[in-house]
């Protein structure tokens, strides 16, 4: 009798700890959440990373400020980033004089190579300049999980908004106002 007493007690002291456990995974997941929805009150900078032009030149993130930024992370394979695309290259020849637009192609090497996305943004006429991310420097930088993310950066490189999922073009262009508001 007294063993099973021992032994439903340590059952409940295991459930116990592998709750807590749990919980503190739990909490670590929902900040790690809460920093990647950091608005202009929580503003930050973040790492620089490293793209690909078109044409292979190497472009860093902290060389493109100085003027509002939007980095949008996509894929040709995509049909959200696909759908967004109109809008930010409407976007980008409305605004591409006050604010930088970099569209980060996810190119794997496999769904998406810089002969694929190339082949597709001159299909479709895109203005708007495209990088490849063929090493994943900035998918990582940014912890990117999914496709489409959006971040909009300030002038001084401060993060002012991360949007993960597809933007309408009214939403696109209400953020871009925001950015030139805050510039002036």
């Amino acid at each position: 009798m007294m063993t099973i007493k021992r032994s439903l007690v340590l059952l409940l002291c295991a459930v116990m700890l592998l709750s807590l456990c749990a919980c503190a995974q739990s909490k670590e997941s929902s900040d790690a959440e809460s920093t990647a929805d950091t608005t202009a009150n929580e503003s930050e900078k973040l790492p620089d990373f490293t793209v690909y032009n078109m044409n292979g030149e190497e472009v860093s993130l902290y060389e493109s400020f100085g003027k509002p930024l939007v980095v949008n992370f996509w894929a040709t394979w995509c049909p959200p980033c696909k759908a967004e695309m109109p809008a930010f290259d409407e976007m980008y020849a409305r605004y591409g004089e006050s604010v930088d637009f970099m569209m980060v192609n996810m190119t794997d090497g496999q769904r998406d190579t810089v002969d694929i996305v190339k082949s597709f943004i001159e299909g479709n006429g895109y203005s708007f300049p495209v990088y490849c991310d063929s090493d994943m420097d900035a998918a990582y930088s940014y912890g990117v999980q999914s496709i489409p993310t959006t971040l909009f950066f300030s002038a001084e490189g401060e993060l002012l908004e991360y949007k993960v999922g597809a933007i309408s073009e009214v939403q696109l262009e209400e953020m871009l106002r925001k950015m030139m508001e805050g510039t002036k």
